[in-house]
Order: C-alpha cells, then sequence, then structure tokens
C-alpha cells in the first residue's frame, strides 16, 4: 500500500515536472515559429488549433460537456485577457531571447499576490516586497544584455506581460470563486475566444499557412495541444492529487528549462550579468513564493488554483 502511494505521489511529481518543462519550452518554440509567421498568424494558428482539441475533448464528453452559463461568461472575459497575454509574449519572445522571455515572465509569481484581493489575508509581509526588489534588480540585469543601455523593446514587451498575466491570474480567482466551473470548459471557451480575436488581424495572411514546411507546423502543433492544452489540463490533475506547496515548487522551475532549451537547443549565450540576473529571478520568485505560501496558510486560507497558475498558456 505504501509503495503504491510512492508510485503514485512519484507520478505526479513527474506530470507536474513534464508541464514545467513544456512551459519552458514554449518560448523558444514561439520564437522559432515567428520566424517563419507573422506573429499574429502564429497566435490564430494556436489558438485554432487548441480550440478544436478543445472542444472535440468537450464533444467526446456528451454526458457532462455542456458548457454552462457560467462557464461561458467566465471563459469569454478571460480569453480576451488570457489573448492580451499572449499577445504581450509572441511580440515579446521575438524580439529578446527565449532564455529571457522565460525568466521575466516569471515575474509573475510575485505580482500576483500584490494584484490579488479575493483571498482576504491581509497585507503582505515586507519580507515579500524585499524578494519582489530581488526579481526587479534580476530583471534590469536581465535587460542589460552584454551591458547597461536602453532595455530591448523585446524585454519590455515580456515585462508588460508578466503584469497583465499577474493581472489575469488575479482575476481568474476573482471571477471563478463560488462558482462551477471546468477546467476543460473554460479553456475551450478561452481557446474559441482567441481564435475569434485573431481570425480577422491574421486574414490576410492566411495563404502564409500553406507556404510553411513540416517543422513551423510542428512547432504550432506543439505550442497548441502541449503548452497550452495538455499542460493546463495536466496541472490541473496534477495539482488535485498533490499539495500546493509541492505543485508550486516543481512548476517554479519552469524560467530553468526556459534558459535550458534557449542555451541547449536555440545556441542563445549568457553573459555574466545576464547569467547573475538569471540566479536572481531564481532566487527572488521561489523567496517570494514561499512567503506568500506561508503567509496563506497562517491565515488558514490555503488555495492550490492559485498558487500554482500557469505562466504560460
Amino acid at each position: 500500500m505504501q509503495r503504491r502511494g510512492v508510485f503514485h505521489a512519484r507520478r505526479t511529481d513527474a506530470v507536474l515536472l513534464l508541464v514545467a518543462i513544456v512551459w519552458g519550452s514554449s518560448y523558444l518554440a514561439a520564437k522559432t515559429a515567428t520566424y517563419a509567421l507573422p506573429v499574429l498568424m502564429v497566435l490564430f494558428a494556436r489558438y485554432a488549433i487548441s480550440a478544436i482539441a478543445c472542444l472535440a475533448l468537450v464533444a467526446a464528453r456528451r454526458r457532462n460537456g455542456r458548457c454552462t452559463r457560467d462557464e461561458v461568461r467566465v471563459g469569454a472575459c478571460l480569453g480576451i485577457t488570457q489573448a492580451a497575454v499572449l499577445v504581450l509574449e509572441t511580440y515579446g519572445v521575438a524580439h529578446t531571447s527565449a532564455a529571457n522571455a522565460g525568466l521575466i515572465i516569471s515575474l509573475t509569481i510575485v505580482l500576483t499576490p500584490l494584484l490579488d484581493r479575493t483571498a482576504g489575508n491581509g497585507r503582505l509581509p515586507p519580507r515579500f516586497f524585499a524578494a519582489t526588489g530581488v526579481c526587479l534588480l534580476a530583471v534590469a540585469l536581465l535587460m542589460s544584455g552584454s551591458g547597461f543601455h536602453t532595455p530591448r523593446i523585446g524585454d519590455m514587451l515580456m515585462l508588460a506581460a508578466a503584469v497583465v498575466r499577474a493581472a489575469h491570474v488575479a482575476l481568474v480567482g476573482r471571477l471563478t470563486k463560488g462558482r462551477a466551473v471546468r477546467p476543460l470548459q473554460l479553456t475551450a471557451v478561452q481557446t474559441v475566444v482567441g481564435s475569434a480575436l485573431f481570425v480577422m488581424p491574421a486574414a490576410s495572411g492566411m495563404t502564409t499557412l500553406t507556404q510553411v514546411d513540416a517543422a513551423v507546423w510542428g512547432q504550432l502543433v506543439y505550442l497548441a495541444l502541449f503548452c497550452s492544452v495538455f499542460a493546463f489540463l495536466a496541472q490541473t490533475w496534477a495539482v488535485q492529487n498533490s499539495s500546493a506547496s509541492r505543485a508550486s515548487l516543481l512548476l517554479g522551475t519552469e524560467p530553468v528549462w526556459a534558459v535550458a532549451a534557449g542555451i541547449g537547443l536555440g545556441g542563445e549565450k549568457f553573459t555574466t550579468l545576464a547569467g547573475l540576473g538569471a540566479a536572481l529571478m531564481v532566487t527572488g520568485t521561489y523567496w517570494g513564493q514561499s512567503i506568500e505560501r506561508a503567509h496563506r496558510s497562517t491565515n488558514n486560507e490555503e488555495s492550490p488554483c492559485r498558487t500554482t497558475a500557469p505562466t504560460s498558456v
């Protein structure tokens, strides 16, 4: 019995770690796709493929597949904010390194508690703001590249994406609180809304989709099915079978995998300043996350979904 419990725990940890790896690699995949296609076309293709997959899964569950009014309303609202995040992220990663993108977006972890007012846990301790300061210093170092200069547009867009994503995650908590919304149905609505938002801006370039090779299509499918549909559903399942603290620790390795993918697969190089910034970012986000988790725990308001909110879509 004990051996079965250990196996179940390890399987859950493996799923969470796989989600973190997939999300970490998504920045390099998105950056590579934007070499061959316009950003808006990449976004439309990613959303459209995700929507088809989600709707197929919903249809397969005939008995409980239909979306409720709450799921449609909440999903429509979150679909708009999620689309805003992906616009900033995709344009951002197109103009900076995949490693920088994955590190800067992890600011979401420390920004979300500052924007989230649904938990009612009172003011965060001063140590949390110190951790946030470490992360901001890390961003400055990452933006500096090989020396201090005017920040790159891609880094600034990723910084904006982190802020908007934090607001999106806080909105998820606010809109889903007290409502019976299912992850699959909510995701399906969001992907349909995203597809509708990008179909017109991408319409003029639809013919480019027929001109790209199999490698580009592979990246689009990977972004849609693995980085969006699989990662979100796998995360939800794993969190339900693990503790919030354990899930947060494993999912928090995402920026590490983003750096590994950028350097190992993308051939990106890290300067000394950027390397120091990466170390500070990982340290600051882990520190801030642990402080926020302990603060919630002392107030008896543990919220697994909010703690482990995805930083990539």
